[in-house]
């Protein structure tokens, strides 16, 4: 149920590998799938960010990147919790990216 998966360093590493395992999931592909991000804010700062991909059939996924913990929570199409992981790196975000969250 719970993962550590290194080498995720900055947002990039972490869109990208949000995105292969939402699609993995139920099977949807990639270059059709959309990755959707919505900046979390937690009194003023961006404590994180919550994703969503949209498939066929109305097939909507989720998932959470807590950087607090630096846990990723991902949810199935019910809005089950099926999988945690961890991150062991701490993910660099772009000043810009931060700011303007």
């Amino acid at each position: 149920m719970s993962d550590i998966v290194p080498g995720i360093r900055n947002l990039d590493d972490l869109l990208s590998f949000v995105r292969t395992k939402l699609c993995e999931k139920e099977n949807l592909l990639l270059e059709q799938s959309k990755l959707r991000q919505a900046p979390l804010i937690k009194q003023g700062k961006l404590c994180g960010y919550q994703f969503s991909v949209q498939g066929p059939r109305q097939v909507r996924l989720g998932a959470v990147w807590a950087s607090d913990h630096n846990d990723i929570y991902f949810y199935d199409t019910r809005g089950n919790r099926y999988h945690k992981v961890h991150l062991p790196e701490q993910i660099t975000l772009p000043e810009q990216t931060a700011a303007s969250a």
